[in-house]
């Protein structure tokens, strides 16, 4: 090809790609590229972790991993029958990269509002570990690794709604983006906004819910539920599950109803959009719901995006820069490498992936398994 039919061949991908990437498609549009001919490969690890002698988990909730590669893990003790609730491990739990048990703490306090129901844990750049619930009162706490707490945001029982600047309402995940220090809710459960503070002084900076825009109260139109085509509906529709913020300052919003990841600047402003699932269902497919969570690859430039697709029990692989779904794994079920209801994901610095499993009447789903990094393979088809 000469250079002018290649610089013809490549303006026009380019501006298929920015069409397809307005508000009013349908999903992303993709251009190929030669170099995503291979993705990722995985390989369960059974063993991983080692649970300390004589506990037992609960609904786990979350997983984040620290700067060190040690894996924290948020369950919920309260979700266990009496007959186990005796022998419940702490709600916080912390395992080196072996999967070797660490330490454990948190539970209810005078100091601060426990949340009823543990749902996102986040350990940012300063190694403060962040806690958040999905409990009807529940709010965002702030531990050090040790578990001395540190502070709360919010007041429970106090939210005014989207609008609100002090409170939350039943916030599902938290994120904090180093070069800024900025705390990221998605506060998803009770309101259906992405909220960003300081995470130092707990402060107000801003807020913005789907598309970017104003984030607004109001019961959501069932409607959109049934909807194959179209930009979807112009709010998050609860819960919004996860906010993650990619190294070079792109949020990518988990609206799990909604069957989407919306991706924002870090400032809110809209991007683009890739649905996930928009077939599912429910019954026939779980409760309909999709996109619970994303992950980034660990290499420099995060080329590749992981997204928990709750309902089709699968582990999504998009490339980041386009949002084209690549490949995926999974499925629904017991066994090593399957999934319950999967629900929070994170990454280490080797790729290494962690899923929990929220399957609260089977005790073998209530687990958190380790996908190891097995390099790259050849792309499989759709």
């Amino acid at each position: 090809m000469n250079r002018m039919l290649w610089v013809g061949a490549v303006l026009a991908v380019t501006v298929a790609v920015i069409v397809a990437l307005s508000r009013g498609g349908e999903e992303v549009a993709t251009a190929p590229d030669a170099a995503l001919g291979e993705v990722p490969a995985f390989e369960v690890d059974p063993t991983w972790p080692t649970i300390p002698d004589g506990r037992v988990l609960g609904v786990v909730a979350s997983v984040a991993v620290d700067g060190r590669d040690h894996v924290w893990v948020l369950q919920r003790p309260g979700s266990l029958d009496p007959e186990e609730a005796p022998m419940a491990a702490p709600p916080v739990l912390e395992f080196d990269p072996e999967g070797d048990f660490v330490q454990g703490w948190g539970g209810p306090s005078p100091e601060y509002h426990w949340p009823e129901s543990e749902h996102g844990i986040f350990v940012d750049h300063n190694d403060y570990v962040w806690v958040g619930g999905n409990g009807p009162d529940d709010q965002v706490l702030k531990f050090t690794m040790s578990g001395e707490f540190v502070m709360q945001i919010g007041r429970p029982g106090e939210s005014r709604g989207n609008r609100d600047t002090e409170n939350l309402n039943r916030p599902a995940d938290v994120w904090v983006h180093a070069p800024t220090n900025e705390l990221f809710v998605a506060d998803g459960y009770g309101n259906r906004r992405v909220i960003v503070f300081d995470a130092d002084t707990g402060e107000f900076r801003r807020m913005w819910g789907a598309f970017g825009d104003e984030p607004t109260d109001g019961e959501p139109d069932p409607a959109w539920a049934e909807e194959q085509a179209g930009p979807g509906p112009p709010h998050f529709a609860p819960p919004v599950h996860a906010a993650k913020v990619s190294d070079d300052g792109l949020v990518y919003v988990s609206d799990r109803a909604g069957k989407r990841v919306q991706v924002f600047t870090i400032e809110g402003e809209y991007v683009s959009q890739v649905f996930i699932g928009r077939e599912c269902r429910a019954p026939e497919c779980g409760n309909g719901t999709t996109a619970a969570s994303t992950a980034f690859s660990a290499d420099a430039e995060q080329r590749f995006l992981y997204v928990g697709n709750r309902s089709q029990a699968r582990v999504m692989v998009l490339d980041r820069q386009t949002l084209e779904i690549l490949d995926g794994f999974g499925g629904w079920g017991s066994a090593p490498g399957e999934f319950g209801t999967l629900h929070h994901m994170d990454v280490d610095s080797s790729g290494n992936l962690y899923v929990t499993e929220v399957t609260p009447l089977d005790r073998v789903n209530r687990r958190v398994q380790k996908f190891t990094f097995t390099g790259m393979r050849p792309r499989s088809p759709m």
